[in-house]
């Protein structure tokens, strides 16, 4: 047992100085190189999205259980999707132009509503469009047509209850969203 044991570690010990020496040998021959590696996609379609408006933060402040309780939601905060460099037609001129698109709103669904961490309980995001539509997380939104060159879509989101007991304290919530073109 005892000879087994020193001639296994023998061969192991072997096996890593003549790795390091090697690397040690290789690293030297290309000092002053590196490599970058990238990926991507190009896609079709007729808006891109602007970059300030792709990802957003709002702050929804600090609501008094008391007002959440008294009027049935928070206050209403305003954000919007801005599309730019819209064009109709497609590069495939033998394919229809482009002419409407659905947003879908995603993220943790919470009775309907999108749902939050941390803290507080008993409250959910309700979102909607201008024309008062509500999202339902993972649910499309009515299509709208696409106008040339710039549109600016708006939404609002307020808190309201989602059937359970409120309990104050810090929360977030991320949601997601996708557009798709026809």
């Amino acid at each position: 047992m005892d000879s087994c044991a020193s001639t296994c570690v023998v061969p192991s010990l072997l096996l890593c100085c003549v790795l390091a020496f090697s690397s040690s040998a290789l690293s030297a021959d290309r000092s002053g190189q590196g490599r970058v590696n990238m990926a991507g996609a190009i896609v079709e379609t007729p808006c891109a999205i602007d970059v300030g408006g792709r990802d957003q933060s709002l702050s929804m402040g600090t609501l008094p259980i008391g007002q959440l309780i008294r009027d049935g939601r928070g206050p209403k905060k305003i954000f919007s999707i801005r599309l730019v460099g819209c064009v109709l037609t497609r590069i495939d001129r033998t394919q229809s132009k482009w002419q409407r698109f659905v947003v879908t709103f995603d993220g943790d669904n919470d009775h309907g509503h999108f749902g939050l961490t941390g803290d507080a309980h008993g409250v959910a995001l309700m979102l909607h469009d201008v024309m008062g539509v509500k999202a339902i997380p993972g649910g499309a939104m009515p299509a709208n047509a696409i106008a040339p060159e710039e549109m600016q879509l708006h939404y609002t989101l307020s808190l309201v209850g989602n059937q359970e007991t409120l309990r104050p304290g810090n929360y977030r919530s991320a949601i997601r969203f996708k557009m798709d073109y026809y």
